[in-house]
């Protein structure tokens, strides 16, 4: 078994290390539940298998500019365009806004309910520029899937997906998340999901947000989860920089 693991570490030697660092974590927890569990004779990982340094991404937080420009676009659909609002409004999960359904969604209030990670439930909320477009998404339906697809499946696709995803008015699915993913990569010049729920917790914590709040609106459990997400963007060190610049002269 332990030449297993290393001809398996030769052939994962040019992964990157936060890949390497999942795959290490998983099979060192296998070989724990082997020997703690089931009391057979199992290997500890090699010192040569140590963990690898991850280097800190301190650009995935854009600019609003940039979201906004994204979102006002003419050539981006009306889904696309409330799908971006939303995540980055609510700063929700991908996967928890793509299982909204129409009757989760209370308009009024401008909130839903979602099932978060972990399977909790807890209220998404969201502002102006979400609610100005969700009506027109909805076109007056009233239950079935937010997202959807952008026309009907075929037979075989349409049997074999679950009816709870599936629109009793349109016969169109549910968006799904890799679909969502590869249209934002494609208008938004490589932007991914996870940067506008990033963005929104940035800006927020930019905004002198508390981070109490922001724990709330993301739905993290603790405040050492959001401390990732509020230091400060690069346009708040911007901002700051312009401080130190001399006082312009009046002429």
């Amino acid at each position: 078994m332990l030449h297993d693991w290393e001809y398996l570490a030769g052939r994962l030697s040019a992964t990157k290390p936060a890949t390497w660092n999942c795959i290490r974590a998983a099979v060192g927890s296998w070989l724990t539940w082997c020997s703690d569990r089931q009391r057979w004779t199992a290997p500890e990982l090699p010192a040569s298998t140590e963990r690898r340094r991850e280097n800190n991404d301190d650009t995935k937080a854009v600019p609003r500019s940039r979201i906004d420009r994204l979102c006002r676009r003419r050539d981006v659909p009306l889904r696309e365009k409330t799908l971006w609002r939303m995540l980055y409004e609510s700063a929700s999960r991908a996967s928890a806004v793509l299982a909204l359904n129409v009757e989760y969604l209370d308009l009024p209030n401008k909130q839903a309910k979602i099932i978060a990670k972990g399977g909790d439930i807890m209220w998404i909320t969201w502002g102006t520029d979400t609610a100005h477009l969700l009506p027109r998404l909805i076109a007056g339906r009233e239950r079935g899937p937010l997202f959807l697809s952008a026309r009907p499946p075929g037979p075989h696709r349409n049997a074999t997906t679950d009816s709870r995803d599936i629109c009793p008015d349109t016969g169109r699915i549910r968006l799904g998340y890799d679909r969502a993913r590869v249209l934002l990569a494609h208008y938004g010049d490589g932007l991914r999901l996870h940067q506008l729920r990033h963005s929104s917790a940035t800006h927020l914590g930019e905004a002198n947000v508390s981070a109490n709040v922001i724990m709330v609106k993301t739905g993290h459990k603790s405040l050492r989860s959001v401390q990732r997400y509020v230091k400060p963007g690069l346009a708040a060190v911007h901002q700051a920089t312009e401080a130190l610049s001399a006082p312009r002269r009046r002429g």
